[in-house]
């Protein structure tokens, strides 16, 4: 038996209209499984929603906005409706405002945080109690590097990215019992649209490198291995962990800690 088969489990992933989210979720389908994914507006996840369907999957899309009470509930209650049971969980939707210390303002962290931290707690709210009532879930909240070490630049993105790795563990914590395991996936540096920005600046990009011990930048099939492993049977003794995928970006924590974020 292939227990990293995910054939006849359902996925959410949050945020999957481009980047991570998109790659992680046709990792998944590959496996086998069936993908529900979500961006603030559906629509905007007609490209990923048509690989998936060209990789024989199932794949629907729906609206999520993450910092709103109400969406995230409708959007449970929208997926509990018309799929059925949720196995696996991927809390992918995030944010990030590079701005200096002194000239972040209190907007910049709100937005930060609802959307990291507290979009992630709500979103595995609306499905857990199925999971529990069935005995059987898979939660991944997606870190960073910054879960483990601090850049001054991105301080509120640094907050939500630790507080993604605490809740992960209290929330282990708190479903183990269930049959639920929640773990915390951290990447290092991968190329998105949320990075393009520093990817442009080939100084910048040479400086990183340098910090990388594999001395090479993440490429999205880095992850395949990591998200599979943690929706399949083959994690189902891993919960409350950190599973860092960076080149060994952390194994030097005191250098990387003055990478130009």
């Amino acid at each position: 038996m292939n227990s990293f088969d995910l054939r006849g489990r359902t996925a959410v992933v949050t945020g999957a209209s481009r980047g991570l989210g998109s790659y992680m979720s046709k990792a998944l389908a590959r496996a086998g499984a069936s993908l529900v994914i979500s961006a603030r507006d559906a629509r905007d996840c007609a490209g990923t929603i048509e690989q998936l369907h060209a990789l024989g999957g199932t794949a629907r899309a729906y609206s999520l906005d993450v910092r709103s009470e109400s969406s995230v509930s409708d959007f449970g209650q929208a997926v509990t409706q018309d799929v059925g049971a949720v196995d696996i969980l991927v809390n992918n939707a995030g944010c990030n405002v590079r701005k200096p210390f002194l000239d972040t303002t209190w907007n910049d962290w709100n937005t930060v945080l609802e959307t990291n931290l507290r979009g992630a707690f709500f979103v595995t709210q609306a499905f857990a109690p199925a999971m529990i009532e069935r005995g059987y879930g898979r939660v991944i909240n997606i870190g960073s590097v910054t879960s483990v070490f601090g850049f001054g630049a991105v301080v509120p993105y640094v907050a939500s990215r630790g507080g993604v790795l605490q809740m992960s563990r209290a929330l282990a914590d708190a479903l183990g019992p269930h049959g639920i395991t929640v773990n915390c996936l951290a990447p290092g540096w991968f190329r998105t649209a949320q990075t393009e920005a520093l990817f442009q600046d080939a100084e910048w990009r040479d400086y990183i490198i340098d910090r990388i011990p594999l001395r090479r930048l993440g490429a999205p099939a880095d992850l395949d291995g990591a998200v599979v492993f943690l929706a399949s049977e083959e994690s189902s003794y891993v919960t409350g962990q950190i599973l860092l995928v960076d080149g060994g970006m952390t194994t030097g924590a005191a250098r990387a800690a003055n990478a130009k974020p």
